[in-house]
Formats: C-alpha cells, structure tokens, sequence
C-alpha cells in the first residue's frame, strides 16, 4: 500500500484540487492500494469536513515537520508520499513515480515541481530552483514539501522530521536518509504548485530568505530557532 500524507491548516480552497487529482489517478484501488492521511493544524474553516467528504483520515498536526511525522505514524504503506495542501498532481503520477522509484531501488526522493502561475518570474524562480536541486542531489539533497516520497523503513532510521526545526526541515529529512538509503530526484512525472502564498509572502524577498537559508545551513548547521518571519505554513 502507498500512503499519501497531506499536511493543512485552513486550505478549504486549495485541498479539493489536491484531492479530486488524487482519486482521478488510476493506480490501484483507494483503500486497498493508497490511503489519504491528513494531518490538520486545527483549521477553523471547513478543511476537515472536506477531507471527510473524500474518505481520508485525519490525524492532528501542527507544524509541517509535527503534521507529516503524525501522518507518517499513522500510515499503513510501506512508501509514504508527503505533499502539501496546495498542489496538484497529474493523470498517471503516482503509477509513473512509484514504477520508477521501484526500479531504480531508491529509498527516498522527490519531484520536479512546475508552477501554476504564468508569470515569467515564477518561471524563472523555478527552473532556479530546480537545477539547483538537480545539482544537489549527490552531495546534499533537496526535497520540498510538495512532494517527498520515502520508503516507511528509511523514515524510522532517519528519525521522521525534526519537530525542532522551523524552516528546511524537509531538507534536512532528505539529506538524513540520503546518509542511510538512496536519495535521488524522480524524472517520470511532477508535481503542480500554487503560488498564492508565494504572492502573499513576496517573490525577492522569499527568494533572499531561501539564499539566507541555503548559506546558514552550509556553515552553521540545522536552523533550529527563528531565524526569520516565515508565514507559508500558516503557523
């Protein structure tokens, strides 16, 4: 069985696009061959009752890193898909990735990621991103939460998600299995993302915070206190 884990608070807008992309796949049977586990922070809107409506289970979250590693517990696969509330997946995701995944005997890894927008500056902000993960992959693995894909086994060893950090914990997560598995990035299919909250938070002066980020964990280490303003989770 696959376990998708999916990460909300207060994404009544964004969950059912998640969702409906979801149960369009046509890989196995819900239920039997995948589950839907939503890990929710206490959302006062209606992003319970609509993951209701879709037969997942909902299990409490928190922040990202407390959300994917209840969701993770809960799991019943034995490869656990992380993404968050205001993706999208395309027809054939989830046969074509776990096909390759399989194949290549990879432990852990992620998507590419391709912006909803139309805008040239997300764009560009993305193949940015994306070459420098390609790049990375082989010496310190990148792996945003929109999608991470691990097997259960390699979650244990490497710990889960520290709770203790605020910001590029997801990195971190894939640099720890990478240090007892395979980590590699996945070429058969990717992961629509929203950029509503990139809007909201400012394109520069996100994209400076992800340098500050990128160069404090180069030479000082984990980010464990709050480093900066980050609102993107909604915490």
């Amino acid at each position: 069985m696959i376990s998708i884990v999916i990460i909300t608070k207060n994404e009544e807008k964004c969950l059912p696009r998640l969702l409906r992309s979801i149960r369009g796949q046509s890989f196995g049977k819900f239920g039997e061959d995948y589950e839907i586990i939503v890990a929710d922070a206490q959302s006062c809107d209606l992003t319970r009752e609509i993951a209701q409506a879709f037969d997942c289970r909902i299990v409490e979250g928190g922040l990202p890193s407390v959300g994917r590693n209840n969701g993770a517990r809960a799991a019943l696969g034995d490869i656990i898909i992380f993404m968050d509330a205001d993706g999208a997946i395309p027809e054939g995701f989830l046969e074509k990735i776990i096909r390759e995944f399989t194949k290549r005997k990879l432990d852990c890894g992620t998507t590419f990621y391709k912006p909803m927008s139309r805008k040239i500056i997300d764009r560009v902000l993305y193949k940015l991103y994306s070459l420098w993960a390609f790049f990375m992959q082989y010496l310190s693995p990148h792996a945003g939460g929109y999608c991470i894909i691990v097997r259960r086994e390699i979650f244990k060893r490497a710990g889960g998600f520290d709770e203790k950090m605020l910001f590029t914990e997801d990195h971190e997560f894939a640099k720890a299995c990478s240090k007892i598995g395979k980590f590699r990035m996945l070429y058969s299919s990717f992961v629509f993302g929203d950029f509503r909250k990139i809007e909201k938070e400012g394109r520069i002066r996100l994209f400076v915070k992800f340098i500050t980020a990128e160069l404090y964990r180069i030479f000082v280490g984990k980010i464990k206190g709050n480093l900066f303003e980050y609102g993107l989770h909604g915490q």
